[in-house]
């Protein structure tokens, strides 16, 4: 079938800035890490001709961005609300040098303001919402925008809104392409690291949605939806099974679903089917995962768990609808250690009932924890989600936009007890908690002993830290 050539672009941004089409919490790192643009791989797997552009990994600024750009009628980009002005920047300036080409916006902020991201630039031809997979391909393949569901668009001086479209299921899944034949066409995959993963390491999608109500996440509130909707254990396994012949250096497989865990079954299913591949793999879990569970998980290969503890606090948990209590968060803990499962545990400041003593007990529960490695963020309410409702109905948010000019994360969340900068400060306070204390010092310098390879990337990963808590301190 006939269809424009269709560029599909994560657009260049800040230094280190990791807030691609496959990141979760968009800010520059503490360390060099970069996602895979997963949700563009899917539509450049469907489109002959297609490309997928990956600009900040591989070294594109605007200029290159523009010269390639150039050769395409179709350009979709993905965008967020912390990178929305700058790639509103970059789409004007291509469709300067390239009047006649369509462009369409996707990601979190067109979905849940449709209206406003076409209204700040007429460069903007759609904003595509949800799950736009097949919107997107549809617009390549000359079908009448006003027939494409999932879409808002500009014609004749007007905005127009189409329906939702149905979300994918399962069967329609299976039928997807397989995104890791677009990064080995179209990307360097030793370009892309996780300071949790063994490098180089691919990662990819093994369903959509996530079935918790966490109010401050993304993309199950805005563009995924709740209803956990996954790939055979089949369909997951051919793909698993080609990993090796096109990324011969890889060592770890990273399933980057919302919540891998939260269908057990199918997740024993998948990790025993991997087994005789002798696969290393991670994923996101919530931290309620059985033993028994547990213990298959592991012996077909699991290595780490991401998991969001979120805070050390139970009255945060519940104002936040985590849906998993302090306790069950230890036993989980003991029974991963037990089995020998690595832990990097995640913690957000900033969330509502934040206060200087909850902020010290989320500190010290990260201590028990004890986990390989941990993440801090900052509370980041985004258009879309309960967390954003309920800062800006109650007067809470501190700052617009979300970023620095260095593309750092700012505290957006400020409360009469406690101020932005307040918890702006705790961030590197949280980090020197965990990280210099001497237990966790003295197995640092034991993996160093032990390896080299490990002694050089803590090396290297610890003086990007640094070297990040140091230009945080300049630039608070």
């Amino acid at each position: 079938m006939d269809c424009m050539k269709t560029l599909l672009l994560n657009p260049p941004s800040y230094q280190d800035f990791d807030g691609g089409a496959g990141s979760r919490y968009q800010a520059t790192r503490e360390v060099w890490s970069f996602w895979y643009p997963t949700w563009l791989a899917y539509p450049a797997g469907m489109l002959e001709g297609a490309r997928l552009l990956d600009a900040p990994p591989h070294g594109y600024d605007l200029a290159r961005t523009v010269a390639e750009a150039r050769q395409y009628e179709f350009v979709v980009i993905h965008t967020s609300t912390p990178s929305l002005r700058a790639d509103l920047r970059t789409a004007e300036a291509i469709k300067s040098a390239n009047p006649g080409c369509v462009i369409a916006l996707v990601g979190g902020h067109p979905t849940a303001r449709p209206e406003e991201t076409l209204k700040l630039s007429e460069a903007i031809d759609i904003a595509a919402r949800k799950e736009f997979d097949h919107s997107v391909v549809e617009v390549a393949r000359g079908v009448r925008w006003s027939e494409i569901g999932g879409i808002s668009y500009r014609e004749g001086g007007e905005i127009h809104h189409n329906p939702e479209r149905p979300a994918l299921t399962a069967a329609e899944l299976d039928k997807l392409p397989f995104v890791t034949e677009v990064y080995a066409r179209d990307l360097d995959y030793l370009r892309y690291n996780s300071p949790y993963c063994q490098y180089p390491y691919v990662s990819l999608y093994t369903g959509r949605g996530c079935p918790a109500r966490c109010t401050f996440c993304l993309w199950p509130q805005v563009t995924q939806g709740h209803r956990y909707r996954v790939r055979s254990p089949e369909n997951v396994f051919e793909e698993v099974s080609t990993l090796k012949a096109k990324f011969p250096a890889m060592k770890e497989l990273f399933f980057d679903d919302d919540t891998f865990t939260a269908d057990p079954a199918r997740a024993r299913r998948i990790a025993q089917m991997l087994k005789p591949l002798g696969v290393t793999w991670s994923t996101n879990a919530r931290a309620n995962v059985d033993y028994e569970t547990l213990k298959v998980l592991k012996d077909g290969g699991l290595r780490l768990f991401v998991v969001g503890y979120e805070t050390g606090n139970a009255q945060i948990l519940k104002n936040i609808k985590k849906g998993v209590s302090l306790e069950r968060a230890r036993k989980f803990t003991r029974d991963c250690h037990q089995l020998g499962i690595l832990i990097h545990g995640t913690f957000i400041l900033g969330l509502p009932g934040e206060t200087r003593e909850t902020i010290r007990e989320s500190m010290k529960f990260a201590r028990e924890m004890d986990c390989e490695t941990i993440q801090v963020s900052l509370a980041s309410p985004y258009p879309g989600t309960e967390l954003f409702d309920y800062i800006t109905a109650n007067g809470f948010l501190a700052v617009d936009p979300l970023l620095d000019d260095a593309g750092y994360q700012k505290c957006t969340v400020s409360y009469p007890h406690l101020s932005a900068d307040e918890i702006y400060h705790s961030v590197e306070k949280f980090y020197r908690s965990f990280y210099f204390r001497p237990r966790y010092i003295f197995k640092a310098v034991r993996k160093m002993v032990t390896s080299s390879s490990e002694r050089k990337r803590l090396l290297k990963e610890g003086r990007q830290f640094l070297a990040t808590m140091r230009h945080r301190r300049q630039a608070a």
